[in-house]
């Protein structure tokens, strides 16, 4: 009956290049409990009980979630099929405000990483990596899986990352040298893995080898907990890599929407939406905002 159904919807909606691994096995066991009560359509009741088998709040509004969006795409082409109200609220909760770290903050860490550990190659990995991570805004997986060959002259070839996306980042002239001189020093690991950043076990980094480095080098650093106590990580590069960009966007309603579309573009976000998190997710962007809106009720340009 419904089975069926979720093997269309899932086959239509991975063709667009959605991964739905989580999603699909959750429709497939919906489908069963609705077969199970010789359900042809879908029923909100129904629903609602399966999704209330979740262990929590937010189990049971993502649960329920996935079959609101089955029964919107199946509701198109047959009426009988409801659905399903949001009895049991948001799927997300709200992000976590990030950890921006100052431009200050962000030199002394790349010191401190070039100064820990044995004088080996580990060095000068750690502290490249992180002045990479900084100045480009890349997420950690797509710095850790850089190849030789994704080093163009046109910039870094990011490949089939997160939401299945591939883009080109460009290099500033320093970043581009920064790089080269450490690819100088990495040569002679070349035979053994062709990844830019190499452990002293010459294999590719792993997250826990980038989070450990990066514990090490808050840790001599003494950095204060973050809003909400939030710690520092090696992603809070990325975020002050984006508040960085926003702080510098332009005036003019038409040239901010540009700016906001490129850097979700260049940051490899699924949409424009979570680019625009960063505004209500740093106090100093806020207080821009609010200074804006001001000038404009005051009659004053914003």
């Amino acid at each position: 009956m419904l089975m069926r159904a979720v093997q269309t919807y899932l086959s239509v909606r991975r063709a667009a290049g959605f991964q739905l691994k989580d999603a699909g096995l959750l429709l497939h066991s919906f489908a069963s409990y609705s077969d199970a009560r010789h359900r042809r359509h879908i029923d909100a009741r129904t629903a609602i009980e399966w999704a209330r088998c979740g262990g929590s709040v937010v189990q049971r509004a993502r649960r329920l979630g996935h079959v609101i969006r089955f029964a919107r795409y199946l509701q198109a082409e047959e009426r009988h099929h409801q659905i399903p109200p949001a009895v049991f609220g948001r799927e997300n909760w709200p992000r976590r405000p990030p950890y921006i770290l100052s431009d200050e903050q962000i030199r002394e860490l790349i010191q401190v990483a070039a100064q820990s550990g044995y004088r080996t190659l580990r060095r000068q990995t750690y502290s490249t990596l992180f002045a990479l991570l900084s100045c480009t805004g890349l997420r950690v997986s797509e710095a850790i899986r850089l190849r030789f060959s994704d080093i163009t002259p046109d910039g870094l070839l990011i490949r089939q990352t997160k939401f299945c996306k591939s883009r080109l980042v460009p290099l500033h002239i320093t970043a581009r040298d920064a790089l080269e001189r450490y690819l100088r020093q990495r040569r002679s690991y070349e035979p053994f893995d062709d990844h830019v950043f190499i452990s002293l076990r010459r294999k590719p980094l792993l997250i826990e080898d980038v989070d450990s480095a990066f514990r090490t080098a808050v840790s001599k650093m003494g950095l204060p907990r973050g809003r909400g106590q939030r710690r520092p990580t090696p992603h809070s590069l990325r975020h002050a890599f984006a508040v960085r960009a926003l702080l510098n966007c332009p005036d003019g309603r038409d040239r901010i929407t540009q700016h906001i579309l490129m850097l979700s573009t260049y940051l490899g976000h699924s949409k424009p939406a979570l680019t625009y998190w960063y505004l209500e997710a740093v106090p100093e962007l806020m207080r821009s905002i609010a200074e804006r809106c001001e000038s404009y009720l005051a009659g004053r340009a914003p």
